[in-house]
């Protein structure tokens, strides 16, 4: 039988990218990201033994870590004092760089849930993965997505 530390270790093994796509989403700090990732193993640790494996575990890390970096979010925005927050998220300057910085820099200004719900969407994921782990409905996770698009839209005419 195999111990609750070796399924840990295997399951930070299998799903370290997603967990740490999340965070990503969250914050560009590296320190900060560092943070929120090691917040989520804690958070995976400690519901290890309760996931009964009613869901994918995809979608159970997906939903931990999410609800982590809200968490985190949250928290921050009542302790924390404005700083600015422009960024260099790669060296190059090409104009395909360019499109990324700009989409990503949209995204961050969405609403935290708006902001989960488009990172599963472009982590491929489909509209029944994305209800799981948002826990939403398939036809609200369409109606959000839609929404969230022609929002994006329209910071792009701005």
């Amino acid at each position: 039988m195999e111990t609750l530390e070796t399924k840990f270790a295997k399951l930070v093994h299998n799903h370290k990218s997603t967990i740490f796509t999340v965070c990503y989403m969250f914050s560009k700090d590296q320190d900060e990201v560092n943070d929120l990732f090691q917040e989520v193993l804690i958070n995976l640790w400690k519901g290890l033994e309760s996931f009964k494996g009613e869901s994918d575990i995809k979608t159970w890390i997906y939903r931990v870590s999410i609800n982590t970096c809200i968490s985190s979010e949250r928290k921050k925005k009542r302790n924390a004092l404005p700083l600015d927050m422009d960024m260099n998220l790669y060296e190059d300057h090409d104009e395909d760089t360019r499109q990324i910085k700009m989409l990503y820099h949209r995204i961050n200004k969405l609403g935290y849930f708006d902001r989960a719900i488009v990172l599963l969407w472009l982590e491929n994921l489909s509209y029944d993965e994305i209800a799981a782990i948002t826990g939403i409905s398939v036809k609200n996770v369409s109606v959000r997505l839609f929404r969230i698009k022609e929002q994006l839209k329209k910071m792009s005419n701005n």
